[in-house]
């Protein structure tokens, strides 16, 4: 056994195949991939990193295993997945995952191939253990998967937690120990248990809270749009595909990303947090459909048609839409009066914070500082939108009217 000091949960005791597997390459890159991408850049003290986070969703999976009476070769199964759940993710963690995908079809979730070959392959085979069916459970199959990743799952506990202590703000903090401790299972499906409508209210608040102060702050948004924006210019070169890529770790892309030519300007930018600006920051009613829904190819074509309006070079315009708001964890399920229901059904907070997060949604177009202003109005012009609303005027350093706004 291996006892690990962790900055959340304290104490963490590793065991049996988890132990084994601490030490493969595979999950020591994780410690060189930083849990939050570029929100360092808006909070400095968010330095953790993916393989702190694994190892607390490995230990919150253990209690819950405990919790739930189960034993033997399935929670090894459920611990191994546990662990190895982030093993996939590429350097940045979420920052560029959509870029790799186009090219690869894969998400970081899909790690078939990383745990059946190589030294965790060999690993959990030494140690009894399915590589197939490990992967099975790190996609949330089966009914010990929703325990890893689901509406319910460990992950999701642990991560609200710790982005919350590593980036200083109260929101994400919920009763993880609680939550754990009412989880059962009925009908094969991971509900809470009678009278926990109000903890199940406590992890969909907490998302929905982190979200704008957090995960979906400007600043972090634009650095990871001008991220995204360099690793696709990478991936234009000849000498590096978009396995390559995914297999990196933070140092190794920001290193490319200074040796390569058509990219080097971006990685000077982030490294020294010269940032772009925005010049639209629109809301989701003052967006025709067809811009939110648009397809990659459909997006670089508009910031193309921008950057001519406005009369810069097409790297100055970076066109950011977010995906329409979504909220799965409100489909989690508890247990109300013998009857298995999902919260929506059961929390007036729901539709109050599906609202909040429709009012919270932002359009970004991104330009450097000097050109702001022109490629607004290309952009507005360009996209259809109401210069009025949709035009962004310097905030005021010291002025945070709303949770979105402070820097």
């Amino acid at each position: 056994m291996t006892t690990i000091k962790d900055s959340v949960h304290d104490h963490i005791e590793v065991e049996g195949a988890a132990e084994a597997l601490l030490d493969t390459p595979e999950m020591q890159r994780l410690r060189h991939i930083k849990q939050l991408g570029t929100v360092q850049l808006v909070y400095p003290s968010a330095n953790h990193t993916r393989f702190e986070h694994s190892l607390g969703v490995y230990h919150l999976a253990s209690r819950a295993l405990s919790h739930l009476g189960i034993e033997g070769d399935a929670a090894a199964h459920v611990e191994a997945a546990a662990l190895l759940h982030d093993v996939g993710h590429g350097p940045y963690s979420h920052n560029i995952e959509d870029v790799t995908h186009r090219h690869t079809g894969k998400y970081h979730d899909d790690v078939e191939e990383l745990v059946a070959r190589g030294t965790v392959g060999e690993t959990l085979e030494n140690e009894g253990l399915d590589p197939e069916r490990v992967a099975a459970l790190v996609e949330g199959d089966g009914e010990f998967g929703q325990l890893v990743s689901g509406e319910l799952d460990v992950d999701r506990m642990d991560y609200l937690v710790r982005d919350a202590h590593h980036t200083g703000v109260p929101y994400g903090t919920i009763d993880h120990e609680r939550l754990i401790r009412e989880l059962t299972f009925v009908d094969g499906e991971l509900v809470l248990a009678e009278g926990n409508v109000q903890t199940a209210e406590s992890l969909l608040l907490a998302r929905a809270l982190m979200n704008p102060t957090v995960y979906q702050h400007h600043v972090a948004r634009i650095s990871k749009a001008m991220l995204r924006r360099a690793s696709e210019r990478l991936l234009d070169e000849p000498d590096i595909d978009a396995e390559e890529l995914r297999r990196m770790d933070d140092p190794d892309l920001l290193v490319a990303l200074r040796l390569t030519d058509s990219t080097r300007g971006f990685a000077e930018r982030l490294a020294t947090r010269d940032l772009y600006k925005r010049a639209v920051w629109a809301e989701l009613p003052n967006v025709p459909d067809s811009i939110i829904d648009a397809e990659h190819d459909a997006l670089a074509a508009f910031e193309r048609d921008i950057a001519d309006a406005a009369d810069v070079s097409p790297e100055s315009v970076i066109l950011d839409v977010p995906a329409r708001p979504s909220m799965t964890e409100s489909s989690s399920r508890v247990m109300v009066n013998g009857e298995m229901r999902q919260l929506e059904r059961e929390s007036p907070l729901v539709q109050a914070l599906r609202t909040a997060q429709e009012q919270q949604w932002r359009l970004g177009v991104y330009a450097p500082r000097e050109e702001t202003e022109r490629v607004g109005r290309a952009a507005a012009d360009v996209l259809g939108l109401d210069a009025d609303g949709a035009l962004v005027a310097e905030v005021r350093s010291g002025l945070n009217a709303t949770l979105d706004e402070f820097e």
